[in-house]
């Protein structure tokens, strides 16, 4: 499979700085997280490349063997040391091993069978040398939607979560090799000592680099297989602030995976969606909410009861209330955990026409309109 144009998916320059490719990682992964996206299947499609991308472009080690040679491989740097910057179809020390792939003309195939064929000559020639300069690194970082309802976000909350991550591995306390000689069944293989890889339509069979073709390991730890991790799966408490909105980010540090050889884990990233509510409707740290009045209470003014997420709060109706007019209750919106102040609560009143069932409501209504024969629609002739 081609490998795919890293900063592009971030859409950052190759220049960009390492704040800057975190910033565009994060609205992107807010954007396109399958939580906040149900159901749509490009979205997930794109939060995947997004993540692959900043796995790459936020390890050092990583992204400057993807910046010198145009691809990353756990394998290591293709071509020994000799290898030098290339282009997109140079990745061994010179050799454009495109041209391998032509049809009558001299036409090529496509860019990704190409592609393909570096991938298997890296993991053929690579292993070794990757194997032999293996370093310690930072464990990578987790994403993780949750759903929580609007209470839980306007008051706060605390949430178990259950993750799936990889934690070091206790028996060989993440070094990854045995506490004594041992020869157990090289995972990679499955002790057959070739692996199959594939080129477009062409298949190889190569002896399996991480064996040698023995298809056993010999002084690697039986539980990790020589990795120094293992996959398991853990309950996470996560609080949940005051104020959450539509979209946050929260960390919690070092739950994401285990580092290798002892260094640091990553951390867990948990972006939350709010369920809305039946009547209160949240505008950054404002609530909205629209209330029904007589025509009577509109008319004459009044004070009336509205619903507040503290509960209930007098609002002065002024004298000659015009439908859909909007108040402001001050600090009676959603307290903001950063700034220490709440917002406001919007009241949009809607007036409510009477329901006529008897003679004398018909009657005060008729005397109204003597009393009062203006066109209320008469500004709209003057428009048209």
């Amino acid at each position: 499979m081609a490998q795919q144009d890293y900063y592009q998916a971030l859409g950052v320059a190759r220049d960009a700085g390492e704040d800057e490719i975190r910033k565009a990682y994060r609205k992107l992964a807010r954007k396109h997280h399958p939580d906040l996206n149900p159901g749509d299947k490009a979205a997930e499609e794109r939060f995947k490349k997004v993540q692959e991308a900043y796995d790459i472009l936020s390890d050092p080690k990583k992204k400057a063997m993807y910046d010198q040679y145009g691809f990353y491989s756990e394998n290591g740097a293709p071509g020994g040391a000799g290898a030098g910057p290339q282009g997109p179809h140079m990745g061994f020390g010179g050799f454009d091993f495109s041209d391998v792939f032509t049809r009558g003309g001299g036409a090529r195939r496509p860019a990704e069978e190409s592609a393909d064929f570096q991938d298997i000559f890296s993991h053929w020639f690579g292993r070794q040398q990757g194997e032999a300069q293996r370093q310690a690194e930072k464990g990578s970082d987790l994403e993780y939607g949750l759903s929580i309802d609007f209470w839980q976000a306007i008051k706060g909350t605390q949430v178990r979560l259950a993750i799936n991550r990889q934690e070091m591995c206790a028996t060989c306390g993440g070094s990854g090799a045995a506490k004594a000689a041992t020869n157990t069944v090289c995972p990679e293989c499955n002790g057959s000592g070739n692996v199959t890889q594939a080129a477009g339509a062409m298949r190889f069979s190569l002896t399996c680099p991480r064996c040698n073709g023995s298809g056993r390991l010999k002084n690697q730890c039986p539980t990790c297989h020589g990795d120094g991790r293992i996959s398991t799966k853990e309950t996470v408490d996560v609080r949940i602030p005051a104020g959450a909105q539509q979209g946050s980010r929260l960390r919690v540090a070092g739950k994401g995976n285990a580092g290798t050889m002892g260094a640091p884990a990553g951390d867990l990233y948990i972006t939350v969606r709010v369920e809305p509510h039946p009547f209160f409707h949240r505008e950054g740290d404002d609530i909205e909410i629209t209330v029904p009045v007589r025509i009577d209470e509109a008319g004459l003014g009044t004070k009336i009861e509205v619903p507040t997420i503290d509960g209930r709060a007098l609002l002065k109706i002024p004298q000659g209330t015009k439908n859909h007019q909007k108040f402001r209750l001050r600090e009676k919106g959603v307290p903001n955990s950063r700034s220490g102040q709440r917002g406001d609560q919007i009241v949009e009143v809607e007036i409510v026409a009477p329901v006529v069932h008897d003679e004398r409501t018909k009657e005060l209504l008729r005397e109204y309109g003597q009393l009062h024969p203006e066109d209320p629609r008469s500004d709209i002739w003057a428009k048209v």
